[in-house]
């Protein structure tokens, strides 16, 4: 496993890469695929905020957290990479690699059925050209935290969304 850890307005103490280290490697114990894993450690005003993207194979899982202190942010953010990886493992699981399931066949039926997330709704709407300004005066009249929209410079459908550090972030399609 790779591991590097960048630091944004903060030197790195070698404690503090070495918590974070020691932390992020316990991941292997869930996932032996771990290939790379970035550690960004923060620090704004009273935030400090630490982002880690772990890379498996052909996925990615990230996860962030923020609190008054870096080290119980490494903590957070762990226990939440935990889950995800947990939750992932387990859809593998029950799904298999490939939809098929695994294990045995009578155990499988005499297991109560869990639902799956599904889609419930589905919405259609035109998509008109709109400048990248009038999309986030558009969002922020609907009130919602994100807007699905196509920009009039690049005619390609972007989505605009609300960072949760008031910012906003748009997202458009590689050519």
């Amino acid at each position: 496993m790779q591991l590097s850890v960048t630091a944004r307005n903060l030197e790195i103490t070698p404690a503090l890469r070495s918590y974070a280290e020691e932390k992020l490697t316990r991941l292997g114990k869930y996932l032996d695929q771990i290939v790379t894993v970035h550690v960004i450690l923060s620090v704004n005003k009273h935030r400090q905020t630490v982002e880690v993207t772990l890379r498996v194979r052909d996925l990615t899982i990230r996860a962030e957290e923020e609190s008054d202190d870096l080290y119980s942010s490494i903590d957070l953010v762990v226990e939440k990479l935990e889950r995800q990886i947990l939750r992932y493992k387990e859809r593998i699981m029950t799904h298999g690699a490939r939809g098929a399931p695994r294990g045995n066949r009578a155990s499988a039926e005499t297991a109560p059925p869990e639902e799956e997330p599904r889609v419930v709704k589905t919405k259609r709407f035109a998509v008109k050209p709109v400048p990248l300004e009038e999309a986030i005066m558009q969002m922020n009249l609907l009130g919602h935290n994100f807007y699905v929209f196509r920009n009039s410079a690049t005619e390609e459908v972007n989505v605009l969304y609300r960072r949760r550090d008031g910012h906003y972030g748009l997202i458009e399609p590689e050519a």
